[in-house]
Protein backbone atom coordinates (compact mmCIF):
# COMPACT_ATOMS: atom_id res chain seq x y z
CA UNK A 1 0.00 0.00 0.00
CA UNK A 2 1.18 2.95 -0.96
CA UNK A 3 1.22 6.19 1.59
CA UNK A 4 2.94 8.92 -0.02
CA UNK A 5 1.95 9.99 -3.98
CA UNK A 6 4.34 12.68 -5.47
CA UNK A 7 3.03 14.85 -8.50
CA UNK A 8 6.13 14.79 -10.28
CA UNK A 9 7.82 16.64 -13.38
CA UNK A 10 10.85 14.33 -14.61
CA UNK A 11 12.58 17.08 -16.03
CA UNK A 12 12.59 18.80 -13.40
CA UNK A 13 16.00 18.80 -10.98
CA UNK A 14 13.50 19.27 -7.14
CA UNK A 15 11.05 17.00 -8.01
CA UNK A 16 13.51 14.57 -9.15
CA UNK A 17 15.32 15.51 -5.39
CA UNK A 18 12.39 14.80 -3.63
CA UNK A 19 11.32 11.75 -5.35
CA UNK A 20 14.68 10.55 -4.41
CA UNK A 21 14.12 11.54 -0.70
CA UNK A 22 11.16 10.05 -0.58
CA UNK A 23 12.38 6.92 -1.67
CA UNK A 24 15.69 7.18 0.64
CA UNK A 25 12.92 6.91 3.35
CA UNK A 26 12.18 3.61 2.13
CA UNK A 27 8.80 4.24 0.54
CA UNK A 28 7.67 3.83 -3.23
CA UNK A 29 5.56 6.70 -3.92
CA UNK A 30 2.49 6.86 -6.54
CA UNK A 31 4.09 8.21 -9.29
CA UNK A 32 1.70 10.83 -10.94
CA UNK A 33 3.60 12.55 -13.60
CA UNK A 34 0.78 15.25 -13.78
CA UNK A 35 2.05 16.66 -17.55
CA UNK A 36 1.09 12.98 -18.70
CA UNK A 37 -1.91 13.02 -16.39
CA UNK A 38 -2.90 16.04 -14.75
CA UNK A 39 -5.03 16.13 -12.17
CA UNK A 40 -9.04 16.99 -11.94
CA UNK A 41 -9.81 20.29 -11.39
CA UNK A 42 -11.61 19.21 -7.85
CA UNK A 43 -7.58 17.15 -7.07
CA UNK A 44 -5.75 20.29 -8.03
CA UNK A 45 -7.97 22.55 -5.86
CA UNK A 46 -7.72 20.28 -2.80
CA UNK A 47 -4.09 19.78 -3.06
CA UNK A 48 -3.16 23.58 -3.14
CA UNK A 49 -5.78 24.06 0.04
CA UNK A 50 -4.26 21.16 1.96
CA UNK A 51 -0.51 22.65 0.84
CA UNK A 52 -2.48 25.73 2.59
CA UNK A 53 -1.61 27.98 -0.38
CA UNK A 54 -2.77 30.68 -2.19
CA UNK A 55 -3.86 29.99 -5.91
CA UNK A 56 -1.48 32.43 -7.28
CA UNK A 57 1.44 30.50 -4.53
CA UNK A 58 0.92 27.14 -6.64
CA UNK A 59 1.71 28.90 -9.98
CA UNK A 60 4.73 28.54 -11.83
CA UNK A 61 6.13 31.76 -13.40
CA UNK A 62 9.86 30.10 -14.80
CA UNK A 63 9.56 27.82 -18.44
CA UNK A 64 5.88 28.59 -18.25
CA UNK A 65 3.20 30.55 -20.41
CA UNK A 66 2.46 32.74 -17.26
CA UNK A 67 3.83 36.33 -18.52
CA UNK A 68 2.25 35.91 -21.98
CA UNK A 69 -1.02 34.65 -20.63
CA UNK A 70 -0.83 37.94 -18.51
CA UNK A 71 -1.22 36.01 -15.16
CA UNK A 72 0.26 38.15 -12.87
CA UNK A 73 -2.62 40.80 -13.22
CA UNK A 74 -4.82 40.93 -10.22
CA UNK A 75 -7.74 40.64 -12.39
CA UNK A 76 -7.48 36.80 -12.85
CA UNK A 77 -9.43 35.13 -9.92
CA UNK A 78 -8.66 32.04 -8.10
CA UNK A 79 -11.45 30.01 -10.54
CA UNK A 80 -9.71 31.60 -13.66
CA UNK A 81 -5.97 30.55 -12.44
CA UNK A 82 -7.37 27.41 -11.99
CA UNK A 83 -9.04 26.66 -15.13
CA UNK A 84 -5.30 28.14 -17.06
CA UNK A 85 -3.82 25.67 -14.83
CA UNK A 86 -6.22 23.14 -16.45
CA UNK A 87 -5.83 24.07 -19.72
CA UNK A 88 -1.82 24.65 -19.12
CA UNK A 89 -0.13 22.11 -16.42
CA UNK A 90 3.13 23.35 -16.59
CA UNK A 91 1.32 26.19 -14.68
CA UNK A 92 1.57 24.04 -11.41
CA UNK A 93 4.42 24.58 -9.42
CA UNK A 94 5.84 21.14 -8.71
CA UNK A 95 6.50 18.97 -6.79
CA UNK A 96 3.21 18.24 -4.31
CA UNK A 97 3.38 15.74 -2.58
CA UNK A 98 0.84 13.83 -0.32
CA UNK A 99 1.32 11.97 2.53
CA UNK A 100 -0.14 10.70 5.81
CA UNK A 101 1.22 13.36 7.73
CA UNK A 102 0.14 16.39 5.43
CA UNK A 103 0.60 17.92 1.94
CA UNK A 104 2.97 20.04 0.40
CA UNK A 105 4.53 21.87 -2.44
CA UNK A 106 8.03 20.49 -2.00
CA UNK A 107 10.44 23.84 -2.89
CA UNK A 108 13.19 23.08 -1.91
CA UNK A 109 13.12 19.19 -2.05
CA UNK A 110 14.25 18.93 1.52
CA UNK A 111 10.59 20.31 2.27
CA UNK A 112 9.46 16.62 1.93
CA UNK A 113 11.37 15.54 4.70
CA UNK A 114 8.79 17.47 7.26
CA UNK A 115 5.98 15.03 6.00
CA UNK A 116 7.44 11.38 5.36
CA UNK A 117 6.02 8.90 7.94
CA UNK A 118 9.65 7.25 7.85
CA UNK A 119 13.23 8.69 8.78
CA UNK A 120 15.78 9.13 6.07
CA UNK A 121 17.37 5.64 5.71
CA UNK A 122 20.84 7.04 4.52
CA UNK A 123 22.92 9.88 3.43
CA UNK A 124 21.48 11.89 0.29
CA UNK A 125 22.86 14.77 -1.18
CA UNK A 126 21.09 16.43 -4.59
CA UNK A 127 21.92 16.36 -8.06
CA UNK A 128 23.58 19.37 -7.18
CA UNK A 129 25.65 18.43 -4.60
CA UNK A 130 24.66 19.52 -1.87
CA UNK A 131 24.30 17.43 1.25
CA UNK A 132 20.61 16.94 2.87
CA UNK A 133 21.01 14.04 5.28
CA UNK A 134 23.94 12.14 6.61
CA UNK A 135 24.67 8.89 7.13
CA UNK A 136 22.46 8.17 10.03
CA UNK A 137 19.38 9.47 8.62
CA UNK A 138 19.80 13.10 9.73
CA UNK A 139 19.36 16.68 7.60
CA UNK A 140 22.74 18.01 7.83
Amino acid sequence: MNHVTIYHNPDCGTSRNTLALIRNSGEEPVVVEYLKTPPSRETQVALIAAAGLTVREALRVKGTPYDELGLNDSKWTDDQLIDFMQQHPILMNRPFVVTPLGTKLCRPSEAVLDILPQLQQGSFTKEDGQAVVNAGGQRV
